[in-house]
C-alpha cells in the first residue's frame, strides 16, 4: 500500500502562490511533491519574474534551495513569501 501511495504522489499536484513583497503581486504555481525550490525559481523565470537574490519564506521560516515541497509541507493553497535579502 505505500508503495501504490509513493506512486501516485508522481501525479499529485499542488496549487501554491508566491508572494513577492517588494512588487506586491501574488503569482500562481502548480508544483509537485518533488520539485525544489530552485524549480519553483525557474518557473517564476518562466513568468518573467527574477528571484535572484531573493530568499523564499514559509511560516516565518527562511528556505534552502534544495529542499523539496515535501520537506518544506507545502498543501495546497500555501503561500510561499519571496523577499530581497538583506543588505
Amino acid at each position: 500500500m505505500e508503495g501504490l501511495r509513493r506512486g501516485l504522489s508522481r501525479w499529485k499536484r499542488y496549487h501554491i502562490k508566491v508572494h513577492l513583497a517588494d512588487e506586491a503581486l501574488l503569482l500562481p504555481l502548480t508544483v509537485r511533491p518533488r520539485d525544489t525550490l530552485r524549480d519553483l525559481r525557474a518557473q517564476l523565470v518562466g513568468q518573467g519574474v527574477s528571484s535572484w537574490k531573493r530568499t523564499f519564506y514559509y511560516n516565518a521560516r527562511p528556505l534552502d534551495d534544495h529542499l523539496t515541497v515535501r520537506d518544506v509541507r507545502l498543501q495546497d493553497g500555501s503561500v510561499l513569501l519571496l523577499v530581497s535579502d538583506p543588505r
